[in-house]
């Protein structure tokens, strides 16, 4: 048995290699070729373009490890299917569950790996290149604005916008939090801003919202104004160029994820985008694991030698996947679902796939 083992982990390890290497080398290619173009169009030096490059590298790696892990127990497990191994080793009263568990251990390594890096390197790396990124850009007001991050750059306000296009914003939403008094909130559905550098501020125009403004009865409270257009003016906090952009969600290890949410449920901010955040990360990491799951039994079934058929499999379950991943926040982020199963929804759907292939094909 140790050696059955040893002639199957070496197979997968090679093709896992290859894959690993094959998938990263197109993701690579397709960032290089925008790394250029920042040296030709905006004449950006060599040496930031080369440490983005690297920074670069680790928030690839996250991705192209589960595709290789899948690839590669598709690939393992077809080509033992297809010569009939598979029904040689059930002949011999070997169980596939003892196969299953030893490759689990391979799961749990890649996953624990998974999660260290989205805990460390890649908050690191993704934090680094941003400011690169802002180093070598045009400094001014309307560079602080990011989506899908709390930006604190301003004077009394903190925002947090879903999505931008170029002077565009949708879904706004500026707090404005006080320490005798409760949190003032505006919602937008939409708006625009206009850049002010001469005042070292920028100008909202918000559409169809509602903001909170204080009762004429006390201080302490608010009535809803609901509203068609808003104005405001925000001020940035300090005039110095060389203030550190914000942390993304994607800049937070874990621990500071957890500061952060309990920093603003406690100034009466929904922390909810922090929170699903949170649980996506930690459910990418348990993807290798998940993958090895439903790839050796998927393989068992495929039973076919051509390795193109298997790579193609395994990159449409990963392609569903972040599909599945990116529903999840966005209903998550509405309100459908709680943080924990948006998060968690690709890989709950994965699991329960994979327990029903293994079922399936292992009580044969």
């Amino acid at each position: 048995m140790k050696t059955l083992k040893t002639a199957i982990s070496n197979e997968w390890f090679l093709i896992f290699l290859l894959s690993l290497l094959t998938i990263s080398f197109i993701l690579i290619v397709g960032n290089v070729v925008k790394l250029i173009e920042l040296v030709i169009a905006k004449g950006v030096n060599f040496a930031d373009v080369g440490k983005l490059f690297l920074f670069l590298i680790p928030s690839l790696f996250i991705f192209s490890l589960p595709v290789a892990v899948l690839a590669a127990t598709v690939l393992t497990f077809g080509r033992m299917g297809y010569d009939n191994e598979i029904t040689a080793l059930r002949a011999s009263g070997c169980s596939l569950y003892r196969i299953l568990g030893y490759f689990i251990i391979f799961g749990l390594f890649f996953s624990a790996l998974s999660l260290w890096c989205n805990d460390t390197i890649i908050p690191y790396a993704h934090y680094e290149t941003r400011k690169i990124l802002k180093s070598i850009g045009i400094k001014n007001p309307a560079s602080f604005l990011e989506e899908r991050t709390f930006i604190k750059a301003f004077q009394e306000h903190i925002l947090f916008i879903y999505r931008i296009k170029q002077d565009k914003l949708e879904h706004v939403k500026i707090y404005q939090p006080h320490s005798t008094r409760p949190t003032r909130t505006i919602t937008a559905e939409s708006g625009e801003f206009i850049p002010l550098p001469e005042k070292n501020a920028i100008k909202l125009i918000l559409r169809n919202g509602m903001a909170d403004e204080p009762s004429i009865d006390g201080p302490t409270m608010f009535y809803q104004l609901k509203f068609k257009t808003y104005y405001i003016t925000l001020q940035l906090g300090d005039a110095d160029g060389d203030r550190q952009p914000d942390k993304k969600i994607a800049d937070m290890s874990f621990a500071e994820l957890n500061r952060e949410i309990l920093s603003l449920q406690s100034m009466g901010i929904d922390s909810l985008p922090l929170q699903v955040g949170l649980h996506r990360k930690l459910s990418l990491s348990a993807s290798p694991l998940l993958f090895i799951l439903i790839g050796l039994p998927l393989g068992i079934n495929v039973r076919r030698r051509e390795r193109s058929l298997g790579f193609a499999i395994s990159l449409a379950i990963c392609l569903l996947y972040y599909l599945v991943m990116a529903l999840g926040e966005s209903l998550a982020l509405r309100g459908i679902l709680d943080p924990f199963s948006g998060g968690w929804l690709p890989s709950i759907i994965l699991a329960l796939a994979a327990g029903l292939l293994i079922i399936r094909n292992f009580e044969r």
